[in-house]
């Protein structure tokens, strides 16, 4: 029979530390999207401005998804060694230098240089921060476990919707694509500030990582079942950001409402992410839940490619309240299934390291069927296969069972 839990001691203070620690990680989550969808809402303008060759478009937009699922298993082993806030600390100047980087000229050479290197850079950086962020909640907020993690996945939708809609303003005000890339640069250098009273709190404290030993979540069964459930959301959450635009642009619908239309779609994503986890925390088990999210984003995707247009706000609606949740509750999973949060940031490394390592992949399968097929019939029969594993594996991963450790 599983048992509670066990809680170890918060790492602030006081209730006033607690509520910064908060606040510190909501906004460490409004900057781990904007690198992914900044660059693509002025793509048209950098190819044309800086000349960009056809592989350098198609590597820029997806080394810093691939990156997510190669830096995620080291998180564990630097948050042992150095402690999860030093690292959240060194990971948002990272994030912060490559976002700079990613907007300055390099005399005597072309853009894509520094283009690549500030990708690499936020690559990583977000890497280790998706990985801390659940452990930090895990430990510090068990009492609050549900407000927080839908506050914080809320934080990151939001991340991705602010690059989005944000971006291409900024470039018609400065006149420049680098200025435009640059500007995201400045909240998460505001973030870095704000890290550097709890990094040095958890230091002035004396407190030190938990020993490594115990079973390594690879081995478990429960582990893998949560992997699995968050490789195909990862599959429909990532092919949202890239292909829900083209996919109503081929169903005949005008590019400025197919840009609307998005922009909701993920509006509702950010509502979705911030009630989900509260009912997870509240359910015996999250099996029903699990499968119903799952069910509503792959549904939301095939009724987007084949249901009527007259509808068409009911299936983005249906796939972005889904999807919100879907992403939520995939990242809550961590907290539930684990006793400590030493415990959380292994099976974090682990679930987000070959989650959206193998999850990535979605949005090159819909590229590939589209070349193949010259149209998007074949990816919406994909969406429907992803969504029913993910409502599978979605299944398995919320019965009431924790990951063992000794």
């Amino acid at each position: 029979m599983p048992t509670p839990p066990a809680v170890p001691p918060p790492a602030p203070t006081s209730r006033r530390a607690l509520v910064y620690l908060g606040v510190c990680v909501v906004l460490v989550g409004l900057n781990l999207r904007t690198v992914f969808s900044s660059f693509s809402a002025i793509l048209p303008e950098i190819t044309a401005a800086a000349g960009l060759p056809g592989w350098s478009v198609t590597v820029l937009t997806t080394v810093p998804v691939t990156l997510l699922g190669v830096f995620a298993p080291l998180a564990p082993r630097l948050a042992h060694r150095f402690g999860p806030e030093n690292v959240l600390l060194g990971a948002m100047a990272l994030l912060t230098a490559g976002l700079l980087i990613r907007g300055l000229p390099l005399p005597g050479a072309g853009a894509v240089p520094l283009l690549l290197a500030g990708t690499i850079a936020c690559g990583a950086a977000i890497a280790l921060g998706n990985v801390l962020l659940p452990s930090i909640v895990k430990r510090d907020f068990a009492h609050r476990l549900g407000l927080m993690s839908g506050l914080y996945t809320t934080a990151i939708c939001a991340s991705a919707a602010l690059g989005a809609g944000l971006t291409y303003p900024a470039f018609q005000a400065s006149g420049s694509w680098r200025a435009a890339l640059a500007v995201w640069a400045a909240p998460a250098a505001l973030v870095v500030v704000l890290l550097v009273p709890v990094a040095l709190r958890r230091r002035a404290a004396g407190s030190r990582p938990p020993a490594p030993g115990g079973d390594s979540p690879w081995r478990s069964p429960v582990a893998w079942q949560i992997t699995l459930f968050m490789v195909f959301q990862a599959m429909m959450s990532f092919s949202v950001f890239a292909w829900l635009a083209p996919i109503l642009r081929d169903r005949g619908i005008d590019g400025a409402t197919a840009g609307l239309i998005v922009a909701v779609s993920i509006l509702l994503q950010m509502t979705g992410s911030l009630f989900a986890p509260v009912l997870a925390v509240r359910l015996a088990d999250q099996r029903v839940l699990n499968a119903v999210v799952a069910l509503m984003a792959g549904g939301g995707f095939v009724l987007s490619i084949f249901g009527p247009t007259e509808l068409i706000w009911v299936w983005t609606g249906l796939l972005g309240l889904g999807q919100g949740a879907l992403t939520a509750v995939a990242l809550t999973m961590i907290a539930l299934r684990t006793r400590s949060s030493h415990m959380a940031v292994r099976l974090s490394g682990m679930m987000q390291g070959v989650g959206y390592g193998l999850g990535s992949s979605g949005t090159l399968l819909v590229g590939q069927l589209l070349h193949w097929t010259g149209g998007f019939a074949a990816a919406g029969v994909m969406f429907a296969v992803v969504g029913t594993l993910a409502a599978v594996f979605g299944w398995q991963a919320g019965r009431d069972r924790f990951v063992r450790e000794r």
